[in-house]
């Protein structure tokens, strides 16, 4: 599995490998890492020059408080943060004390539900913490809405490499992006898939596969498999009647 180990010892991936006596082996072929305090620079964006800062995600908390102790950044306690969840609102604690007067959240993940909210606080200067990769989605909402508001890259998704002695003996490897497939071409540029099969999640996702001329042996989601465990369900189950 290309993404990090479940928190929880409750997660259905390790139902399924009781379930059909598999292994399986959470190894993330990304990571997230921090822009350097001079990429950032270079944006020619003063934090303290807005007074509320749009979160979409808790790797943009995490990135945003690292770079701003790296600057020597001071965020006043007057900033205000509006965050596309509340589960991410709640995050927000690792970095500053929660009051509901300045943390604001959408109910269901998507940047149209919070919009409302940041309209009601039109004469905040927002500041949205945004990857390396990433749409016009949110910018355009904001302008059509004339919301003042700067987007800032503050992190990037990287390969997360192997190391010479690492193993790398699997039957199946399981993606979840676009960026897991480039890390794979990248750590081993003369793989060959030979038997090994290749799962992915999400259809730019099986794309990548396909462009990289590899063979998708399980795609998902699907009407029979919502997610991916009940896509490798249904796999290992045909497959154990091979």
């Amino acid at each position: 599995m290309s993404q990090p180990k479940p928190t929880s010892e409750k997660s259905p991936y390790y139902d399924i490998a009781e379930k059909y006596g598999v292994e399986v082996v959470f190894r993330p072929f990304i990571k997230v890492e921090s822009v350097s305090a001079k990429e950032f620079r270079q944006q020619k964006v003063s934090v303290l020059d807005h007074t509320a800062i749009v979160f979409t995600s808790r790797h943009a908390i995490d990135h945003f408080f690292h770079l701003c102790t790296e600057l020597r950044v001071t965020i006043p306690e007057t900033m205000k943060y509006f965050c596309i969840t509340e589960s991410i609102a709640l995050y927000i604690q690792k970095y500053v004390q929660y009051r509901k007067r300045k943390i604001f959240f959408g109910n269901t993940g998507k940047f149209d539900d919070l919009l409302p909210a940041i309209v009601k606080h039109k004469s905040e200067k927002y500041l949205v913490p945004m990857s390396d990769v990433h749409n016009d989605d949110i910018k355009n909402l904001l302008d059509k809405s004339k919301i003042q508001h700067h987007e800032v890259v503050m992190y990037r998704t990287v390969s997360n490499d192997f190391a010479a002695d690492e193993a790398f003996d699997y039957d199946m490897l399981v993606f979840f992006s676009p960026a897991g497939v480039t890390s794979l071409q990248k750590n081993f540029p003369n793989f060959e898939q030979g038997n090994i099969q290749i799962a992915s999640f999400g259809s730019t996702t099986a794309q990548a596969i396909r462009d990289a001329g590899l063979r998708l042996d399980l795609e998902a989601p699907s009407v029979q498999a919502p997610s991916m465990t009940a896509a490798l369900d249904l796999f290992l189950k045909e497959n154990n009647k091979a």
